[in-house]
């Protein structure tokens, strides 16, 4: 028997539920018997509001609660901002459904600036992010980066009274809220290169659950299923957590996949760059080549200092390749960029 109920499991942020919404109302548009309910989760990354994420570390610190409520069958279905999601999941759990991609690009949102070079020296820029902190230092060493947490309302709010001089903030979530209109600039993916996933909404489930699963397979977007596959295979060769700039992305075109990648320091100094192009058919081979090609430019030294400048507990890069697939154990911080969807 066919399910006719399914309970959708987000965090409470207008984003996710808005996310979460978008999801349901395709469900029903595509099943109209079906009954949909969702279901706000709290999770670590929410409640931790006092402190840079990269300094709290820990896996998946906006998805954690949502895993656990989907092992214990509270949810039938996770819906998550896929830059969010860990490089591996929980046993039991993968990605059923990933949804087509929305402007995968950052955004520049300055009170007084059109662009990133209009931008007075020593401005004050606001983000959550590492990844973007090392590429901005990297291109205006100048600028002050300034913690900046919060969902996107209150980070433009922030903005608006005057704490910063410009924000950076993930363009899909900005489009997604109807807040384009605050864009000053669109950080092109040559001058900012995204998360790993940003812009695309992926849909976790339990791999023994085959209804749900069933359900869900009619929103797969195979394209960027293709070039997220190829991102976060990257992700996992370089066992990346959120205390760590890595960025990467994927672009499909006919039957050839391109991905770009970069591994910086903190400080922007150093920051390594590469770009493969292969077959769509292998874009997991694809993002693990590219990252083998970093860490023999020097990546692995990089990643090292991160680590090891983070203290105790943190991850070392491995020499070999991670083989198999993303349901791996591996004990270590192995997450995307914690940033909330935005």
């Amino acid at each position: 028997m066919k399910k006719n109920r399914v309970r959708i499991g987000t965090r409470g942020s207008a984003l996710a539920l808005w996310q979460a919404n978008h999801v349901a109302g395709l469900l029903r548009g595509a099943y109209a018997e079906l009954e949909v309910e969702i279901v706000t989760i709290k999770t670590t990354g929410d409640n931790i509001l006092d402190s840079p994420l990269a300094q709290v570390g820990g896996k998946g610190l906006f998805v954690k609660e949502i895993e656990e409520a989907l092992l214990s069958g509270e949810v039938d279905l996770a819906v998550h901002s896929l830059k969010d999601v860990p490089a591996f999941f929980p046993d039991g759990l993968g990605l059923a459904a990933v949804l087509p991609r929305e402007d995968p690009r950052d955004a520049l949102l300055a009170r007084n600036a059109a662009s990133l070079d209009d931008l007075p020296r020593g401005a004050r820029v606001g983000t959550s992010s590492l990844r973007r902190q090392a590429q901005l230092l990297h291109l205006r060493p100048d600028l002050e980066i300034v913690t900046l947490r919060g969902n996107v309302d209150t980070r433009v709010r922030k903005l608006d009274s005057g704490d910063y001089d410009a924000i950076v903030l993930a363009a899909a979530g900005l489009k997604r809220m109807g807040l384009a209109g605050h864009v000053s600039a669109f950080l092109g993916i040559e001058t900012l290169l995204p998360a790993v996933g940003q812009g695309a909404i992926g849909i976790e489930t339990r791999l023994n659950d085959p209804e749900t699963n069933g359900l869900v397979s009619s929103l797969e977007d195979n394209v960027t299923r293709t070039a997220v596959s190829a991102e976060r295979a990257f992700l996992r060769r370089l066992e990346g957590g959120c205390q760590v700039p890595i960025a990467a992305h994927a672009v499909v075109s006919g039957g050839s996949l391109k991905i770009a990648g970069l591994v910086a320091s903190l400080d922007g100094r150093t920051l390594i760059r590469n770009v493969m192009e292969g077959v769509a058919a292998g874009p997991e081979d694809l993002g693990v080549t590219l990252a083998e090609r970093i860490l023999s430019a020097g990546g692995r030294e990089v990643l090292d200092a991160v680590y090891q400048a983070a203290g105790p507990g943190r991850t070392r890069v491995v020499p070999s390749p991670v083989a198999g697939d993303s349901h791996t154990k591996i004990p270590s911080p192995l997450t995307g960029e914690q940033g909330g969807g935005v």
